[in-house]
C-alpha cells in the first residue's frame, strides 16, 4: 500500500470517527470535583471510613462512587455534623478556577434535625411536633440567608465549576409498624414534612444562585426507615450512624439523583 493511500484512509477513517462523535478518552476534559457539606454527603453510616478522623468519610458515599464512575479527581472535604458556618470555614480552602464540579449538602444541622429525632422518637408526638415546627421555623426564615452566603462564596471561589445543591430523603415509611427508631404515624408525617420544607428551601436559594438541585426523596420512596427495604439506617450502635444512608441509599438513592442534575 503506498504512502499516499495509507493517509487517505487515516484521514477518511478519522473524519467518520468526528463524525458519528467518538473522541478518545485523553481528549475529554477532566473533572476536578470538590465534595462538599455534612454527614449525608460524607456518608456517615454507610462504612469503610476512608480516614480516621470524625468526618466519617465513606468508600461507598455517593461522592467516592460518582469518583470512580467517572474518572474525577475527588476533593473529599464534606466531614459528618458539619454546619454552613463549618463549610464556610473548612471546607472551601482547595475551591479554585480549576475546579469544574462541586456537590454540597448542608442545612440539617443548622435546622437542628438531630434534636428533632431525638424529640420525636423520645418524646412523642406532642414533642414530635414542637420539634419539627422549630426547625421548620428556622428553615424558612434562618436558613435562606446562610444559604445565600455560602453559595455565594463557593461560586466566587468555584467560577467555572458546575454546582449541584443536593437535598435530603424522607427519613420515614408511612404508617405505625414497629421498627427501631421508628415513631408513630403523626410523628413521621411531622419529621417528613420538616425534610420536605428543608428541601423546597435548598431548591429555591439553588435556583436563586444559578445552582441545580438534586433531589434525592423520590428514590428513596418506599425505602425509608421502616420499610421492608430502607436504605437509610433505623436506630443503631454507633448512634450516629442512626437516620443515614447506608451503602444501598448512596449507590441507589443518592448518585442517580446526583448524575442526573449534571
Amino acid at each position: 500500500m503506498s504512502t499516499g493511500l495509507k493517509k487517505t484512509i487515516v484521514l477518511a477513517v478519522t473524519g467518520l470517527a468526528a463524525t458519528l462523535g467518538f473522541t478518545s478518552v485523553a481528549s475529554a476534559d477532566p473533572i476536578e470535583y470538590a465534595a462538599l457539606g455534612d454527614s449525608y454527603s460524607s456518608g456517615n453510616g454507610a462504612g469503610s471510613y476512608v480516614d480516621d478522623t470524625a468526618c466519617e468519610r465513606s468508600a461507598n458515599a455517593y461522592p467516592e462512587l460518582y469518583a470512580k464512575q467517572s474518572g474525577a479527581t475527588l476533593d473529599f472535604q464534606a466531614c459528618s455534623g458539619a454546619t454552613v458556618t463549618d463549610v464556610l470555614n473548612n471546607q472551601l480552602g482547595t475551591l479554585s478556577a480549576t475546579t469544574t464540579l462541586v456537590s454540597i449538602t448542608v442545612g440539617g444541622n443548622d435546622a437542628g434535625f438531630t434534636n428533632v429525632m431525638a424529640n420525636c422518637i423520645l418524646g412523642g408526638d406532642d414533642a414530635c411536633k414542637t420539634a419539627t415546627d422549630a426547625a421548620v421555623d428556622y428553615v424558612h426564615t434562618t436558613l435562606p440567608g446562610q444559604l445565600d452566603g455560602v453559595y455565594s462564596a463557593i461560586r466566587d471561589k468555584a467560577p467555572n465549576a458546575k454546582v449541584v445543591v443536593v437535598g435530603y430523603p424522607h427519613i420515614y415509611f408511612p404508617g405505625d409498624n414497629f421498627c427501631a427508631g421508628g415513631v408513630s404515624n403523626t410523628s413521621r408525617g411531622y419529621v417528613n414534612g420538616a425534610a420536605d420544607a428543608l428541601d423546597a428551601v435548598l431548591a429555591k436559594e439553588a435556583a436563586n444562585a444559578g445552582f441545580a438541585f438534586a433531589d434525592v426523596r423520590g428514590n428513596f420512596t418506599g425505602h425509608e426507615v421502616c420499610s421492608d427495604t430502607p436504605w437509610l439506617n433505623s436506630l443503631t450502635d454507633p448512634l450516629s450512624d442512626s437516620f443515614h444512608p447506608n451503602v444501598t441509599g448512596h449507590a441507589e438513592g443518592y448518585l442517580p439523583a446526583f448524575t442526573a442534575a449534571l
